[in-house]
């Protein structure tokens, strides 16, 4: 556990960066050696560095080249910080060309596996490969340096790249031209965690425990005595958001669910015994949950329209109602939690260094009204969803709730294509229930990132024993990805898929037939509308 007198901030890597499509996986592998990180941009304020005080720095990839004049380089007050720096990719690069080196195009670009050599004693690569000289590493770059800056050695090369890792160890400065963060290269994992705990000195106290007590106790300091408010939604975020408060501040949190009538089957149910078990089990102070059955209240508001922005707006919009009406309702509550986290801190440019301070509208509230004055509380902030996910099972939350599959703001609304109706959602419900329920019993559900069904708006033509049926189609989807940005279609076994299109005809009168979408993202999406 956390010393009272231990702050697991104080010895922080600073992440610049350079537009890398890898960046945040920087930061979450960083995260993953116990050590805590923030990302900044590249331009970030030199006397913020100063304040941000890293242990260590690492300069991430990006998509521009060093060889042309106007693109991003590198504060010269990292250089005079005087901690170890790892530049990676274009960080190398960057790093390369400022300190006195020669950066040239290559003759071609290298992207993909390549093996790279260790060609003299380093102290960031001795944990890389397989520890017979050789590693195969993940290369994304057109660029190469192809003169060191004075006084660095070149440790590792590659076909392609002669120089594909160098260091000053004198001055702890470090490039490699490979990606360590992505689990394409070997050992990459080894290599951060070298570098933030062997050269950087980190003592790796980021852990679950650790993360949950000093939540915890800011929180307390934070709201004091003051009543605090939840929308709790049952998605991941929301729920441990509310376990987290729970723990800091007992009775002082009222959570709020709102039932829309477009959620999956059973979702109170699931949510509410979820956190029956965790305080039976001692962890969690009992929830004060206030649900709101508003299902005809949205579907009322949804009839007639099947434009999905539209009925985004009015499903948002309607929450937003519906949620400030039951909140006027309670006492002297002057906060509102929110499951905000760091992906959504960084894309909204809402950092602490930020040029811009940014706050997310939460997931399911979509914007609140002016009048509705509570300070906000987050206490998600900081963390990474698989971060969001260990606190969660530290605090006693169920597996199944903690590793559930995304589910959208809007519910099932944008996963009925066209209008909205009540008999839609209710068949919707049910075969996205049969087809859950079946990836969890052939052990498929962990290896899907997301899976759910899709009600199409036609009907096609089925025979059912003797009778002809004339009813609607019901896609199944199901993707594999890391983070989302991207995404292919999960290759289910034809067996499976059988079983579970069997169920779905001839379990449910309202469906005729079932597809399966074999669409990856790009040029799909993941979701249908």
């Amino acid at each position: 556990m956390q010393n009272n007198d231990q702050d697991i901030h104080a010895q922080p890597i600073l992440i610049v960066d350079f537009g890398s499509q890898y960046t945040q996986l920087i930061a979450r592998r960083v995260r993953e050696c116990g050590v805590y990180c923030e990302i900044h941009p590249f331009d970030i304020d030199p006397q913020h560095i100063a304040e941000f005080n890293p242990a260590g720095v690492i300069l991430s990839g990006g998509p521009e080249s060093v060889t042309e004049g106007q693109t991003p380089r590198i504060a010269d007050e990292i250089f005079a910080l005087g901690v170890p720096v790892l530049g990676i990719c274009y960080g190398m690069q960057a790093m390369a060309s400022q300190l006195g080196g020669i950066v040239s195009a290559s003759n071609k670009r290298e992207f993909g596996h390549a093996q790279v050599e260790m060609v003299s004693p380093s102290k960031l690569l001795k944990s890389l490969g397989d520890g017979k000289g050789s590693a195969n590493v993940w290369m994304s770059h057109g660029d190469k340096v192809s003169e060191l800056p004075t006084g660095f050695i070149c440790t590792g090369s590659s076909g392609s790249a002669p120089i594909a890792a160098m260091e000053l160890a004198e001055k702890n400065f470090y490039g490699v031209q490979f990606h360590p963060e992505v689990t394409h290269t070997d050992g990459g994992d080894r290599l951060l965690l070298n570098f933030t705990k062997d050269i950087c000195g980190c003592a790796g106290d980021w852990t679950a425990a650790n993360i949950v007590e000093d939540a915890i106790a800011k929180v307390r300091e934070q709201v004091g005595t003051d009543k605090v408010l939840l929308g709790l939604s049952g998605g991941v975020d929301s729920s441990v958001v509310a376990a987290l408060l729970s723990k800091a501040i007992g009775d002082q949190l009222t959570c709020i669910f709102v039932d829309n009538g477009l959620l999956r089957k059973g979702e109170r149910d699931e949510v509410e015994l979820a956190f029956q078990n965790a305080i039976g089990e001692g962890e969690l102070s009992p929830l004060n949950i206030i649900t709101v059955a508003a299902e005809d209240e949205f579907l009322d508001k949804l009839a007639g329209v099947d434009d999905p922005e539209a009925k985004r707006k009015i499903i948002g919009g309607t929450f937003i109602d519906v949620f400030d009406r039951e909140a006027q309702k309670l006492q002297d509550v002057n906060w509102l939690a929110q499951g905000t986290i760091y992906p959504d801190v960084i894309e909204s440019a809402a950092s602490k260094y930020g040029k811009a301070h940014v706050i997310k509208s939460h997931h399911n509230v979509g914007g609140l009204p002016e009048r509705m004055t509570m300070q906000l509380v987050e206490p998600l902030r900081e963390l990474f969803k698989d971060e969001v996910r260990k606190i969660g099972l530290h605090l006693g939350l169920p597996e199944s709730l903690v590793h559930r599959h995304p589910f959208p703001g809007p519910g099932l609304g944008v996963r009925i294509l066209g209008e909205v109706k009540k008999q839609y959602a209710d068949v919707l419900r049910e075969a996205d229930k049969i087809f859950i329920d079946e990836l969890r019993k052939a052990d498929l559900y962990s290896k899907t990132s997301q899976a759910f069904t899709v009600y199409l708006p036609v009907k096609s033509v089925g025979v059912v024993g003797d009778a002809r049926r004339y009813e609607h189609v019901i896609a199944l989807r199901a993707v594999e990805t890391i983070d989302f940005m991207t995404a292919r279609w999960a290759h289910l076994p034809y067996e499976f898929i059988e079983l579970v299109s069997n169920r779905i005809i001839n379990e449910i009168s309202a469906v005729s037939r079932v597809v399966y979408d074999v669409s990856s993202k790009p040029p799909a999406t993941i979701e249908w509308e």
